[in-house]
């Protein structure tokens, strides 16, 4: 069975902007257009032309630079918004003008209460009706791409509801949007409201009926979805739900329950390259300055994260049995298991082996006792802190290599440097080099005087004391053939605190490398 279009009409650079606290500038804007489309939306609504010059500009940027989805500009039913929204799209290849009004009877009275648009509801829906028709006319003259909005559809009586949208079709609208403008509607009633349309508007074949809901009792996305069952085939949102007062639907969800349950909505797809999600979400968050909340759907932190020991267990066994999409779809790599009090030992296993660890069971026992004192301790355990588990519990380290003296210079204008003196067993070793700062060139030193180069992965200091003569403690990360140490060192000067930290790291390394694998045995769960 051939499968109908969505189209995917992303209103970020408007409606979203238009969340509190949040203002784009255009060359953000285009910023955003450009990444919206890698992610193969069919129409961006860049903005509010007749709003400002900014918004003018933004939109007249984004019409002459981007090429592929159409670009639309929003206009009130007023002749030169229309007209201002049409110089700012000029250069479009493809654009199209979305003009509207208020249809429901609370709009009517509050925007129209003026005696000039008639004294009764009757005479002001009239009103109305004329200016909506006599705009689409207008818009008409400049482009045959028209979307008119019926704002508040979803507390509009009906019967004008219908004749408003037959007349502004007849007037050559090609798309007629349904806003559920202050997300008042269920599910049930926003279905119903566009099935009903279809059953009543004479002429609604001739035009693609399009759905923009927002958010503030939660059901954006479910009404959009409603709205798609029942013969919508335009959806308007926004990446990460952003937007006025609560928000609009979040695109991402609604073209991944498309996507995931398309048993459900067999009749239709869309063309988004779903793959690029991850990404735009992140540029919209860090573009407006708001966060994407961790358990976001599709594109929180923890949307593809899994911490309880049952779900970890699960998840490890067969991924299907919590996860019903693929990060990867999403553009995520992979999956990832959060450690925490309540992951269990399958889940600690796991992550330990992914780190290149293999544990006998006493091992795995004595581990997980101390994996518990610290989850107990901290909201998520980390692989450095795992790695510093291993390294205090089952690896006794031989202090094969001390270091006796440290010079270090540095400043500006020179060239830093250090030498270094390290003892072992048998000799002592003296070794000189030169770095990018002092704790580089003081690292470099130590491999000279050791003969060791593990790969250094990650480098952090902290003081762990206040006042003038604080202590400062390095931690650093190593690896070496698949298998990752932590060292530490602790000193009032940051530069012996990490020269130390660097030579504890080697000393377990080697210490471990010494007394070689032990055997695996597979841990019990």
């Amino acid at each position: 069975m051939s499968k109908e279009k969505v189209q995917i009409f992303d209103t970020t650079l408007r409606d979203g902007e238009q969340a509190a606290g949040t203002r784009l500038g255009a060359r953000e804007k285009l910023e955003i257009a450009r990444q919206l489309v890698r992610l193969n939306v069919d129409i961006i609504e860049a903005g509010f032309p007749a709003s400002s010059p900014e918004d003018f500009e933004a939109v007249r940027l984004i019409s002459e630079q981007i090429e592929g989805p159409v670009i639309c500009g929003l206009t009130r039913a007023i002749k030169k918004d229309i007209e201002v929204c049409q110089k700012a799209l000029k250069k479009a290849k493809r654009s199209r003008i979305h003009t509207g009004i208020g249809v429901s009877e609370i709009h009517i009275a509050g925007k129209f209460a003026d005696d000039k648009y008639g004294r009764t509801m009757g005479e002001k829906q009239a009103t109305i009706l004329k200016m909506a028709v006599e705009a689409v006319r207008h818009t008409a003259g400049y482009t045959d791409d028209i979307e008119f909005y019926a704002e508040d559809s979803g507390r509009a009586d009906r019967a004008f509801l219908y004749e408003i949208l037959e007349a502004v079709i007849d007037a050559g609208a090609t798309v007629v949007n349904i806003p559920d403008t202050t997300g008042y509607s269920m599910p049930e009633q926003y279905g119903a409201l566009i099935r009903d349309i279809r059953a009543n508007v004479p002429n609604i074949e001739k035009a693609t009926i399009s759905v923009h809901c927002h958010d503030d009792l939660g059901m954006a996305v479910a009404n959009s979805l409603a709205g798609v069952k029942n013969g919508a085939r335009q959806v308007e949102g926004t990446i990460n739900g952003v937007g006025e007062r609560a928000g609009n639907a979040a695109i991402e969800e609604v073209v991944m329950a498309i996507h995931t349950r398309h048993d459900f909505f067999e009749e239709v797809q869309t063309n988004i390259n779903t793959r690029e999600f991850y990404r735009t979400s992140r540029m919209v968050a860090d573009l407006l300055g708001m966060p994407v909340p961790a358990n976001k759907a599709v594109v929180g932190r923890n949307a593809f994260a899994h911490s309880s020991g049952i779900h970890v267990d699960g998840f490890l066994k067969k991924r299907e049995t919590y996860e019903i999409m693929r990060p990867e779809t999403i553009g995520l790599a992979e999956s990832r298991v959060v450690l925490t009090a309540r992951t269990g030992r399958h889940g600690l296993q796991h992550r330990l082996e992914e780190m290149g660890y293999t544990l006998s069971k006493a091992e795995l026992d004595k581990t997980y006792e101390r994996f518990l004192a610290v989850a107990d301790k901290k909201t998520e355990v980390f692989d450095d802190d795992l790695a510093a588990i291993i390294s205090d519990e089952i690896h006794v380290v031989e202090q094969i290599y001390e270091m006796q003296y440290l010079h270090v210079a540095c400043g500006t204008g020179t060239l830093p440097t250090a030498s270094v003196k390290i003892k072992t067993k048998d000799q002592t070793n003296q070794a000189a080099a030169c770095g990018d700062g002092p704790v580089d060139a003081a690292y470099e030193a130590i491999r000279l005087a050791t003969g060791l180069s593990p790969k250094l992965e990650n480098y952090s200091i902290r003081a762990v004391t206040s006042g003038k003569e604080a202590l400062g403690e390095a931690t650093v990360r190593i690896t070496e053939d698949g298998r990752t140490f932590i060292g530490r060192g602790i000193s009032t000067d940051i530069i012996e605190a990490s020269a130390r930290a660097y030579i504890d790291a080697i000393n377990r390394m080697v210490s471990a490398q010494n007394k070689g694998q032990q055997p695996e045995v597979k841990a019990e769960l």
